[in-house]
Formats: C-alpha cells, sequence, structure tokens
C-alpha cells in the first residue's frame, strides 16, 4: 500500500456524544459538553482519557486542546489542529486531519470533536449584526442577503430551475431523517413525526426552503477517536477503518459576491474525485449514506456530486420509499441527522455512518453492519470534506 493515503491505516477506537439540547438549553456550559463526549467516547472504547495524545476540530470550536489536556490528566500533547473555514464542511476534514497525523506518526490516539453551546455564545442561523459592512458582505448585506438560508437557497433555486426538480425532491428527504429519527430515542425529534401534510403547510423560510428544509440549532457535543489500524482488533466492537477522507473546494469557490462561475454547487465537485480514488470505492460500492444536511437543496446537489445520480434523474432518485431503511434501495441519514437528531455540526452524522459499519444504528440498513458507508461535510461552503468508513471486509 502506497504510504501516501489514508486508507486502512486508521481505525477508529470509540464514538460518544452527550444528551442533546434544543439551542441555549445546556444545562452546562460548552466546554465541559466536549469534556463529556470525549469521555464518553472513551468508555465506548474502553481506554483511559490519558491514552489521548491529540485533539482535531474545526469551524473554531473553543474548546482548547490545551486546556481539554490538563482537564483530562494527559500528560503528552502531540497534537491540536483545525480545519479552516466552511462551518459543518469541517466535519470529515477534522478526520482527515486526524488520521493523517496518526498514520504518518504524529500521535497515536486522537479525539476528533464538536460544541456547541449556543446559549453561551449566540446563534448560528441569525444573520450576523453588524455596525459596519466591508468586503463581501457589502455587496451582500444592503439587498437583504444576510442569513445561511438566503445565501443557500439562491445556488438551490438555479439547480432546480436548470435541471426541472421539483419541490417533492426536498420534501423526500425531510421525510426520511424525520422518520428514521422514531426509531432514534436520542433524537430532538424522536417521537414527533413529519407528514407531506405538515411539510406543506410550514411556514416558508426563503423559498424553495419550507421550516423543515432546515437544520435544527442545537446545543451538545459529539466525539471520535482514532487509532493506528493495527489496534483495531483491541476493541469489542466491529473494526471500522477510514477509507477515505479528503477536503477541499474548486476554483473561485469562495467568491462570497455570488458570482462564481460554478454557482449551482454543493462544492464537491473537485472532491468527490479525489475521495473515491483514495478509497478504492465507487458511488455503487457505498452501502449507506450521511449527508449534512445544513438545508436539504444541498444534500440533493451533494449527492449529484457524489455520482449517485444525475441532475435529471433527481426526481425520480429522491422519493421517500428510496430514501429509507428498511426496503429504500438508497438509506440517507438514518440517525434523522441534522434535520431530526440533532445539529452537532455534522459529527452526530460521522458518527451514524460509523454506526452503520458497526452494526449498531437504530436504523440500521444490514443487521451485522455494513461495508461501505460515507459521510459528506457541508454542502455549498468552502471548504468542504467527505469521508468513507469500511468494515474489515472492504480492506
Amino acid at each position: 500500500m502506497s504510504s501516501r493515503t489514508l486508507r486502512g491505516q486508521v481505525a477508529v477506537a470509540g464514538v460518544g456524544q452527550t444528551e442533546y439540547y434544543k439551542w441555549g438549553q445546556a444545562p452546562d456550559p460548552e466546554f465541559k459538553l466536549a469534556i463529556q463526549a470525549i469521555l464518553n467516547a472513551c468508555d465506548d472504547a474502553g481506554i483511559s482519557p490519558t491514552e489521548i495524545d491529540g485533539f482535531s476540530s474545526y469551524s473554531n470550536d473553543r474548546s482548547e486542546a490545551s486546556r481539554m489536556s490538563a482537564a483530562l490528566g494527559i500528560d503528552d500533547l502531540r497534537l491540536a489542529v483545525m480545519q479552516w473555514g466552511g462551518g459543518g464542511g469541517g466535519a470529515a476534514a477534522a478526520v482527515a486531519n486526524a488520521a493523517g497525523a496518526i498514520a504518518t506518526g504524529q500521535a497515536e490516539c486522537v479525539v476528533v470533536f464538536r460544541a456547541l453551546a449556543q446559549g453561551q455564545f449566540g446563534r448560528f442561523g441569525q444573520g450576523p449584526r453588524r455596525t459596519t459592512i466591508s468586503g463581501s458582505a457589502a455587496h451582500t448585506v444592503p439587498y437583504g442577503l444576510m442569513s445561511p438560508a438566503q445565501m443557500f437557497a439562491m445556488r438551490v433555486t438555479r439547480f432546480m430551475h436548470e435541471h426541472g426538480v421539483r419541490q417533492e425532491a426536498l420534501r423526500a428527504i425531510s421525510l426520511a431523517s424525520y422518520h428514521h429519527a422514531q426509531n432514534n430515542p436520542v433524537a430532538t425529534m424522536h417521537g414527533n413525526p413529519l407528514t407531506e401534510e405538515k411539510y406543506d403547510s410550514s411556514r416558508w423560510i426563503t423559498e424553495p426552503f419550507h421550516l423543515y428544509d432546515c437544520c435544527q440549532e442545537n446545543d451538545g457535543a459529539a466525539a471520535i477517536i482514532l487509532v493506528p489500524a493495527e489496534r483495531a482488533a483491541d476493541f469489542s466492537h466491529r473494526p471500522c477503518y477510514v477509507l477515505g477522507a479528503v477536503a477541499g473546494s474548486h476554483h473561485r469557490a469562495a467568491a462570497g459576491v455570488h458570482n462564481d462561475a460554478h454557482y449551482a454547487t454543493s462544492t464537491f465537485e473537485t472532491v468527490a474525485p479525489r475521495l473515491y480514488d483514495m478509497a478504492k470505492v465507487t458511488p455503487g460500492d457505498v452501502d449507506v449514506v450521511q449527508s449534512y444536511e445544513n438545508f436539504t437543496g444541498g444534500v440533493m446537489m451533494a449527492l449529484v456530486e457524489h455520482g449517485f445520480c444525475t441532475p435529471d434523474q433527481v426526481n425520480d432518485f429522491f422519493t421517500f420509499d428510496n430514501l429509507v431503511t428498511p426496503n429504500g434501495d438508497f438509506p440517507l441519514n438514518t440517525s434523522g441527522g441534522n434535520l431530526a437528531e440533532a445539529y452537532m455540526h455534522g459529527l452526530g452524522l460521522t458518527i451514524e455512518a460509523i454506526r452503520q459499519i458497526r452494526g449498531t444504528s437504530t436504523n440500521q440498513v444490514r443487521r451485522d453492519g455494513v461495508d461501505v458507508s460515507m459521510m459528506i461535510a457541508g454542502p455549498m461552503v468552502t471548504p468542504v470534506s467527505s469521508c468513507i468508513f469500511g468494515s474489515e471486509a472492504s480492506l
């Protein structure tokens, strides 16, 4: 195997999460939530937190590695890395950074984590409050283009117009997420099912997004522990390996004034081919996908750019029956995702991708665990990232 790949060199030791709360309602500060999730991941792995020697996060997570190292009793901190920019687009990039460090001997036991306490630091879903406007915002804010929903709605509207996509395709994504949440007792929308009528009658946030096309805003934390692949047999769960993890974006993807040449894109045009090349799989090999839903339109566009259907097949592909377990041909967001489990900035989706390999999902695609599971992070931001996990058989 070439040394210049992550494929099969890193394994998942443990996963953990806190209870999930509506934004602003967490009883604990953000730092404590991060520590709780990491300790839960250590319990899952059956290791002491003192074995951890590295931390990897994204989106400017405020829980500093040195402070966490002190709180956890770690003697030798060897790695502290964070993905720049892209918000939730960094969820898989944080896995790539951690796995890269392990594969090259920089660290031996790295935590990928994300913590949110919006009651402490403010809501994600609101437009920025500024006293002055400069840079790209000077081209958009005067015209009322301020919130993420507004910005991404424009790209999705272009895509839908160019390819004749109907609203029902977006609705199917939302319905599938809520359907899966009803089997997931930790999902914040567990016990709160969604129907076509409820979706259709919900208020517009910004067309083409109804209320249920938009992700939640939650407090909580999630964590994943990665170790060298040769340690995979040390843990009680079914081995789960990193087959590929990549990040990036195409030329001019960061054109914040909405004049980039590839406008109706989810930003994976150059990223997805590199992912498949590293993982040595094709779209047809992927058993289940967890795709970050900032908004349902981004999911639709991201799956197209990852090769699961063409733009002109969207209306037939994105149907409720196709997207749900146990009988759908393309099970999607099987924990409920950002829409209906919790918005952990995508890391909850990454954990669900791992659960599917282990065979422990509440909506398991295959009873004994799948062989290839994908997570797609943060469509329509820049940079974005994706990762693929595999079983021992996939190697």
